[in-house]
């Protein structure tokens, strides 16, 4: 799965979701931005960032994904984040999250950084420690889905499906997060066709949703203005950003639509709007 794609979604989308994670009530969200930072002059990037929009009191989160073992985790985390302080010199004080599926994955050796994690400077969470998935948040409840084993994960979503249509009432959210749960079970079920998870969990496939029938009727209007042929290979191309905002990455977009790498890392840097998400 590309969970990193997924979680930096789901806290672009729903930035509350992180706070409600660290035990900080969810509207402290309103006073930032989630972005990515590129370090300059180095070969670091800092994926997931909170920066403040308002407050010196209120501190940068800076957040890492770990789905898989990684010995050098906390010593590439603190350098990055020590660089970030040097070249920008924030007033702002900093926190660090780490979000892992389980504990049995965080094996790094922090002897030379335990100060960081003695004073809450640096926090690990895992997901399949959060409690039971009924009694937490519905947005915490869908960040903990991707970390489930397949056998939990058919139960697990059909609630989360169900309790997202009785508890958000704003249809935008509501049709997002619904989204952003379907694009989880698409990877976490490769083998299953979309017409089997839209049988198991009442949804529409992949290609029902929102962007996808955005860009099917812009396909659509552009053939009957330059001719079938040429009207479906547009439809390919619009289709291009809006499968990237789904988490898609080059490879599985151009196997999706069968074109070329090239012709989508082209497509893309025509709108390069589409890469922020």
């Amino acid at each position: 799965m590309k969970t990193d794609s997924i979680f930096y979604r789901l806290f672009q989308e729903f930035p509350s979701i992180f706070f409600e994670l660290i035990g900080n009530p969810p509207q402290t969200a309103k006073a930032y931005k989630f972005s990515s930072i590129e370090i300059k002059q180095t070969a670091f990037r800092i994926d997931g960032v909170f920066l403040p929009t308002q407050g010196e009191e209120n501190p940068i989160y800076f957040v890492e994904v770990q789905f898989q073992t990684d010995a050098e985790i906390y010593s590439r985390l603190i350098s990055e984040i020590c660089l970030y302080l040097r070249q920008n010199q924030p007033k702002n004080s900093w926190r660090g999250v780490v979000i892992y599926p389980n504990r049995s994955l965080d094996t790094a050796d922090i002897k030379n950084y335990s100060e960081f994690f003695n004073s809450q400077r640096v926090s690990r969470i895992y997901l399949n420690e959060l409690g039971e998935t009924a009694s937490l948040p519905v947005g915490i409840a869908t960040m903990k889905l991707v970390a489930e084993n397949e056998d939990t994960a058919i139960v697990t979503a059909r609630e989360l499906i169900d309790r997202t249509r009785q508890e958000i009432n704003i249809e935008l959210q509501r049709r997002q997060l619904l989204e952003l749960i379907e694009t989880i079970l698409v990877y976490k079920f490769p083998m299953m066709s979309r017409k089997e998870i839209e049988s198991m969990f009442g949804l529409s496939d992949l290609q029902q949703t929102r962007v996808y029938q955005e860009a099917k009727q812009e396909g659509k209007q552009e053939g009957k203005q330059e001719g079938k042929q040429e009207g479906a290979r547009q439809e390919k191309f619009r289709m291009i950003p809006l499968l990237f905002k789904l988490g898609l990455n080059f490879e599985e977009i151009a196997k999706e639509l069968g074109l070329s790498i090239e012709e989508v890392q082209q497509e893309l840097q025509k709108q390069p709007q589409s890469q922020d998400t």
